[in-house]
């Protein structure tokens, strides 16, 4: 077969920079960053604490870095302890970094399926100080919004709140892995500086949906920005002439935050498209934002329901590869799941595409098995 376009729905991390990005990115006024002078980067900076509503801003090479220098800003004292959800992308994708270069201990408790954790057992899991001598120390409470692992959804402004008043109570701080956290003020019709207000620091990817080609930046106090500014270059990530990056994050937020709602608008045609397919069972409400991967594929067999993984010649990763066939990229989450990413860069038309693609494989897959969807 002879793919005659691609339709890349991995990730929102494989936009390309636009012609506005790499045009700026050429007439960037730069200068070193690691003493502070680069133009571009200060600027991005101070752009970014503007929209969060804090009062300083860092650029950092990665997200995974930019949570990394987070927690240990506030977990300082290696022992230390952070409560976090134990499907967050901290605990699940970032190699276990808090730990293995922080000596921060995860404290993890269960994720809804929306994301968010139970209250209570976050106030459970908090230590008790008389009992010290025995326990980690806990320091600090991470959310993620919107949360990857729960197909995009987004946590509520008044949730946030609740967290952030928990964390006080008990002197910790509280940090929001806000990688995607323009999707969820889109989705949910907050304004960022708002959906953050009780957060003591953000960690923001630039190259996600945004389309910017490299980057995150993180946002808290000016005391936190400049121990964390220390800790980035600990890391290896204190650069020079940044702002030939910095310029394209500048234009992203400038063209791109506007367009985050089609690509929701997308990724709800796409879940809708995909249920309606004999055979494929998604949960089309929980899709809120940019992501669909609540999708599990199964077929009928003569009246009787039946789990794909155990009865067909189809599962997520033959899908995936019957569909790189036709030109369509998806991610295997899991044997049971894939995941689609919608970003700037697939159009209504790709969406249509891909929707016939899926159709056509869906139908050869169950030929191949006797069975009648």
């Amino acid at each position: 077969m002879v793919v005659t376009r691609w339709v890349d729905l991995r990730s929102d991390t494989v936009t390309k920079p636009t012609e506005a990005m790499r045009a700026a990115m050429a007439k960037a006024e730069v200068d070193d960053d690691v003493l502070g002078f680069d133009p571009t980067a200060l600027k991005l900076e101070k752009e970014m604490a503007k929209i969060t509503g804090k009062e300083a801003a860092l650029f950092v090479p990665s997200g995974t870095m930019g949570n990394l220098i987070s927690v240990l800003t506030h977990c300082d004292v290696r022992g230390s302890e952070v409560i976090l959800g134990h499907n967050s992308h901290i605990h699940i994708y970032e190699n276990g970094g808090i730990s293995t270069i922080g000596g921060v201990h995860p404290r993890t408790v269960l994720n809804n399926k929306d994301g968010t954790m139970d209250i209570n057992l976050i106030e459970a899991a908090i230590r008790d100080p008389a009992f010290e001598i025995c326990y980690p120390t806990t320091k600090l409470i991470c959310l993620e919004n919107s949360h990857c692992n729960a197909g995009g959804r987004c946590i509520s402004v008044d949730y946030i709140d609740k967290v952030g008043e928990l964390a006080k109570k008990h002197g910790l701080k509280l940090h929001i892995d806000g990688a995607r956290i323009f999707n969820a003020s889109t989705a949910l019709g907050i304004p960022v500086d708002r959906l953050v207000q009780a957060a003591d620091s953000v960690s923001i990817c630039l190259s996600k949906g945004l389309g910017a080609p490299v980057g995150s930046v993180i946002v808290g106090s000016k005391s936190f920005i400049a121990k964390a500014k220390i800790l980035r270059k600990t890391l290896g990530g204190g650069m020079r002439q940044i702002g030939v990056l910095c310029a394209a994050a500048l234009v992203a937020l400038q063209d791109n935050v506007g367009k985050l709602e089609d690509d929701h608008k997308k990724a709800k045609t796409l879940a809708e498209g995909l249920d309606r397919i004999n055979g494929l069972k998604l949960d089309v409400a929980a899709v809120e934002t940019n992501i669909a991967n609540h999708l599990r594929y199964c077929f009928y067999c003569d009246q009787v329901y039946l789990d794909i993984l155990e009865s067909s010649n189809l599962n997520a990763p033959k899908l995936c590869k019957a569909l790189e066939r036709h030109g369509i990229l998806v991610m295997e989450d899991k044997p049971y799941r894939v995941r689609f990413a919608l970003h700037h860069q697939i159009s209504a038309a790709d969406v249509q595409f891909t929707l016939s693609c899926i159709q056509q494989v869906v139908n050869e897959a169950s030929d191949e098995n006797g069975a009648s969807p």
